[in-house]
């Protein structure tokens, strides 16, 4: 069994995410009244909410990985995803994760004796799990290119006009 680094296990990950997910809301939240009662410059708010949208994206990529590494079910895993739609729920979500031991475990490297580990989802979750390097860079890449087309899109207030 290969060796892992405690610093980078599923916990930790989740729990780095979690909270840059809810401090950036702050920042964004912060920047929204400062707009309204300070008459600040619109950069604060572009920086400010292209900063929360970058952590969004990637804290929903990590709610989605570390719940196929601990197998969470589509309910939990869905649920975390989405909560970062709601600003600061994800902290209680990892309390209520961290709670009921749901973030336990280091990352599912080999096969074992579980018969979901036959799944193809699995096989390839392992498979990229095993080549962190190119895992990591497989997922910057996904995380800028998502945001890049939602940065083509403009600000969420202006989707569908």
């Amino acid at each position: 069994m290969k060796k892992q680094s405690e610093s980078f296990s599923p916990k930790n990950l989740f729990s780095y995410f979690a909270l840059g997910e809810a401090i950036t809301w702050g920042l964004l939240i912060s920047g929204l009244i400062a707009r309204t009662l300070l008459e600040t410059p619109p950069i604060l708010i572009t920086v400010v909410g292209a900063t929360h949208g970058f952590m969004f994206l990637s804290y929903a990529t990590t709610a989605a990985l570390v719940g196929v590494n601990n197998r969470w079910g589509m309910m939990q895993t869905s649920l975390g995803v989405m909560l970062a739609i709601v600003p600061f729920a994800t902290i209680p979500f990892e309390k209520w994760l961290n709670k009921r031991k749901m973030l336990e475990g280091l990352w599912r490297l080999e096969q074992s004796k579980d018969p979901r580990d036959k799944t193809s989802i699995d096989r390839l979750f392992r498979w990229f799990i095993n080549r962190p390097k190119l895992f990591v860079l497989s997922l910057i890449v996904f995380v800028i290119a998502l945001f890049s087309v939602l940065l083509s899109l403009g600000s969420p207030t202006e989707w569908g006009n």
